[in-house]
């Protein structure tokens, strides 16, 4: 993690700051947060003065809830623009919000306004719209100043042949250390507020931590009660099913030997075409025990995806579905088992709803891997109208990416089409061999 600005400035000498990136990083982020100050000045005082306003229509509340929903996006902003201070390092990736599981607008906000991560934010966009604003413009005007005092005394010297003008550049020249230094002062500052307001302590976020370890045994202890159920049900399936076709297949292949040797003795032709009649049956009794095996399989780790990874068990996952699939991964290397695991059984559960439940002529997997996350998205152009609510066929997937930090989001409008998107972190892992 990269050093935070304030602290950078108070352990490098005043030299050594100076002649770095940091004060023109400073004067950048002073810069921006003038004009994201501006517009969120503009956006909240817009929707805020209406909403006052209007409030006596019932109207006016809408726009107050818009004015705080308003401060997500613009928070989610300043957090970027804070890597003008702290450099190209790895970025913060904390969950400020918690996923909201239904799609649509009402839903989002009805999570959003719940949260108190949303209302620090709102606090955090009024201070940049406020202080923040009023500092940066500030200091903007003093930059001016200067780079008038140091540029145009010169010029009117050299002009005029007033050579006292350049007294004034005398005493600018000497400020712009000092100026540069305060820059960086008050942005490191106020990248310190920032993310006091954006990124709480972790006296602040243990009740969302708990929350999500809550919601994280719950996912696994459903995993787990489903893995119990699966057991169940392939152990009944191969008693009911394979097993009682194979006990068939023993005794029809017994019957074909006696009357093949019977046969024999009595050079009866009626036995032989007998017989070659229970070995024609033993043998469609064999082709179908093994269909119902494959059958059973299917939902176990496939072997495939041990030998060749992700991209060869989707593709052929992508040809056994009746609904043509394109599929589009791009895969530099092995990634972990679990990893690979739990996207083979997201894409192989995907495209048997699409191929149940869709109606859809075409689908398209895609997926790749994105700032340390697996991304993979399952695309149709069926009806949509899928959600992702409790007790629905999708709950597993839900738990199955929860048990290795993962996120599935679902966009299915009536109409469609329907897009089952899958993130998953995925560090690199010795584990993941070709």
């Amino acid at each position: 993690m990269s050093t935070p600005p304030l602290k950078r400035m108070m352990t490098q000498p005043p030299l050594t700051y100076l002649t770095s990136a940091g004060p023109w990083r400073a004067i950048a982020y002073i810069g921006s947060g003038a004009a994201m100050g501006a517009v969120s000045l503009a956006m909240l005082g817009v929707l805020i003065t209406l909403g006052l306003l209007l409030s006596v229509f019932g109207v006016g509340l809408v726009l107050l809830v818009g004015a705080v929903l308003l401060s997500v996006p613009l928070a989610e902003a300043e957090r970027r623009r804070l890597r003008l201070l702290e450099g190209p390092g790895p970025a913060l990736t904390e969950a400020l919000h918690a996923p909201v599981e239904r799609p649509g607008l009402r839903p989002w906000a009805s999570v959003r306004l719940r949260e108190p991560a949303t209302w620090r934010e709102f606090a955090y966009v009024v201070v940049l719209a406020t202080l923040f604003l009023v500092v940066d413009l500030a200091l903007l005007v003093l930059a001016l100043v200067l780079g008038i005092l140091v540029v145009f005394p010169p010029l009117v010297a050299y002009r005029t042949g007033q050579i006292e003008a350049l007294t004034l550049t005398a005493i600018g020249l000497p400020a712009i250390p000092v100026a540069l230094y305060g820059f960086g002062l008050v942005a490191a500052l106020q990248a310190r507020l920032t993310k006091l307001l954006l990124y709480p302590p972790s006296s602040r976020t243990a009740p969302d931590r708990d929350a999500r370890v809550v919601e994280l045994t719950k996912s696994r202890a459903r995993l787990a009660n489903a893995f119990e159920t699966e057991r169940h049900r392939i152990q009944r399936d191969l008693h009911d099913g394979a097993q009682q076709r194979l006990v068939a297949l023993v005794m029809t292949l017994g019957l074909a030997e006696l009357e093949l040797d019977a046969a024999r003795r009595e050079t009866d032709h009626e036995a032989v075409r007998q017989g070659a009649d229970l070995v024609s049956r033993a043998r469609g009794e064999a082709k179908a025990a093994l269909a119902e095996l494959r059958d059973l399989v299917h939902g176990i780790y496939p072997q495939v995806l041990t030998d060749h990874g992700l991209a060869a068990a989707v593709s052929e996952v992508a040809v056994r579905c009746p609904v043509p699939v394109r599929v589009e991964m791009d895969l530099a290397e092995r990634l972990p088992s679990q990893v690979e695991a739990t996207a083979y059984f997201v894409v192989s559960e995907a495209l048997t709803n699409v191929a149940k439940h869709s109606g859809a002529r075409s689908a398209v997997v895609r997926g790749g891997v994105r700032q340390g996350k697996l991304e993979v998205t399952v695309r149709d152009d069926g009806g949509g109208g899928a959600e992702l609510r409790s007790g629905s066929g999708l709950q597993g997937l839900v738990d199955r990416a929860a048990v290795v930090s993962g996120r599935l989001a679902l966009s299915s409008p009536p109409g469609g089409p329907t897009a089952l998107t899958l993130e998953v972190p995925c560090p690199r892992d010795s584990s993941a061999s070709s």
